[in-house]
């Protein structure tokens, strides 16, 4: 399995952020995307899960362990924002994205124990500090099996233990043959390529 992106390019707002970006990610790999603000860093993972269209060139991914019916159903994408809704419980929200993108081999329960939240499941998502959003939020990446996982800057507001969990799910969810393509200024613990993007003219 490989994520392939040939002579891509991004645009916000009809500003060219890039241009011909040409690179490729092997299963079992990472892929750290790196560059100042504005850059077009979150640009170019909205483009790889389906969320904007590019300006030029063309992204895919060859070989995927089974058949997707688009390289979108293949990606889990964790934004800035959690995609939750606050006025349902953790648990609720996990069924919801779970019946969404499928079951996968680690049970809501399971999910929440790997995060540290196994104990709070029934609180209502707006009730959660903001660590535990995004504890939450990754534990939405851990129910359903998709091969692609695009990480918009994902340790923003977890602390040091938090962090340490994470990038052990990171691990293993590359061990699996998975692959990383993350966004992010700060060091994840991941042995990766990295790809820097200079600043918006």
């Amino acid at each position: 399995m490989r994520l392939v992106a040939e002579n891509l390019g991004g645009e916000r707002g009809g500003e060219r952020l890039f241009s011909g970006l040409d690179f490729a990610v092997s299963a079992g790999n990472a892929l750290l995307v790196t560059g100042p603000n504005g850059a077009g860093k979150s640009t170019l993972l909205r483009i790889i899960a389906g969320l904007l269209v590019q300006a030029e060139g063309a992204v895919h991914l060859e070989s995927p362990p089974q058949p997707y019916e688009s390289l979108v159903a293949a990606t889990h994408y964790l934004g800035h924002l959690n995609a939750m809704k606050p006025v349902l419980s953790i648990d609720e929200n996990l069924r919801f994205w779970q019946s969404f993108n499928g079951a996968g081999r680690c049970s809501i329960v399971e999910a929440l124990e790997r995060v540290g939240l196994a104990d709070i499941g029934h609180l209502p998502f707006g009730y959660l500090s903001t660590g535990q959003k995004r504890r939450a939020s990754i534990a939405r990446l851990l129910i359903s099996d998709r091969p692609v996982w695009l990480l918009d800057e994902p340790t923003a507001g977890l602390d040091k233990a938090s962090e340490m969990q994470f990038t052990g799910s990171m691990q293993q969810h590359l061990a699996g043959g998975g692959i990383i393509v993350a966004a992010t200024h700060l060091p994840l613990g991941l042995a990766a390529k990295e790809l820097s993007l200079g600043a918006a003219a």
